[in-house]
């Protein structure tokens, strides 16, 4: 599991950074890529990285400002002609769904993928065997939401060279144990599987949230994160402009990471009034308070390590 950044500014793109667009790439997981908005000209940035749109399994749209929609209807057309086939899922609130529509319709764009648009309430979203989405509102000029991703547990691993030694051949009953069975042999012994299996490994969870303010739900939905992707549009001096554009700063992300318990902070969405030289003045403040932190760049790739 990785978290790759294709864009990471504020309000519209710049020469440093382009409008938001983040991969979540879960290629050993699951062989797909779910992207989380798709600021313009996302599909241009994808161009200069590695990840393959016939991979991207679902789009997570946090809210309808055009610097988080406007390279969709773009991204789903090119796919069709980048040899996707598999079908894609739009998350999103109210309105993505006619937004999707009338792009395709009036530019005539034929997919040769199935399509679904699910437009999301607060709750649980998405659940397999492997993950659980969960969406829930924020404090934001628009509907905005913001996504807890939490993978499940996965079993622990089966020690085989312990069960041979107990003269258990590799087989059917192997499969048994590790799916959490007793096994009764021949010779009437029992074997749990407790004692032929390690700790099961607990699942990472990362939080990806859309343009909000300080906001309770933000800490909710960030809880034990291994990793907390959160907007510092503005530096922890521009509080007032932060709450006036429904925005936050550096200062209130890392308060909702220390608070949540997270594990990691990386910082998001920063206005172009940031150089490159002043980017690290942002991260010592949020380190003020949250000490692992650090900041989004566009195409920069953050691993999500187990525990």
């Amino acid at each position: 599991m990785d978290v790759f950044f294709l864009g990471t500014g504020a309000g519209m793109p710049a020469k440093l950074r382009n409008v938001t667009s983040i991969a979540l790439k879960l290629l050993e997981e699951r062989g797909a890529i779910w992207l989380f908005d798709a600021g313009e000209a996302t599909q241009h940035q994808i161009l200069h990285t590695a990840i393959k749109p016939r991979r991207i399994e679902k789009i997570f749209i946090t809210h309808l400002h055009g610097d988080h929609i406007y390279g969709l209807p773009g991204l789903l057309s090119s796919r069709s002609f980048q040899g996707g086939e598999t079908e894609i899922t739009v998350y999103g609130p109210k309105g993505i769904k006619q937004y999707i529509e009338v792009s395709l319709s009036i530019s005539q764009t034929y997919l040769k993928y199935p399509l679904s648009v699910v437009e999301i309430d607060e709750g649980i979203i998405f659940e397999d065997d492997q993950f659980i989405v969960e969406a829930r509102l924020l404090d934001h000029g628009i509907p905005s939401y913001g996504y807890r991703i939490v993978e499940k547990d996965r079993p622990g691993t089966l020690q085989a060279d312990k069960l041979m030694a107990a003269g258990v051949r590799p087989g059917p009953i192997f499969k048994q144990i590790k799916n959490g069975e007793a096994v009764t042999l021949e010779d009437g012994r029992i074997i749990q599987p407790s004692e032929f299996v390690g700790p099961a490994q607990k699942g990472r969870i990362v939080t990806i949230l859309g343009d909000t303010r300080f906001n309770e739900n933000a800490i909710l939905l960030a809880k034990n994160a291994d990793l907390l992707i959160h907007e510092a549009t503005f530096s922890k001096d521009e509080a007032k402009l932060a709450y006036d554009y429904f925005h936050s700063t550096t200062y209130q992300a890392a308060k909702i990471a220390k608070q949540a318990g997270c594990s990691k902070l990386c910082l998001t969405h920063i206005s172009s009034r940031y150089d490159r030289n002043t980017w690290m003045e942002l991260v010592y403040e949020a380190r003020e308070i949250f000490e692992n932190t650090e900041i989004a760049e566009d195409f920069k790739e953050i691993p999500v390590p187990y525990k």
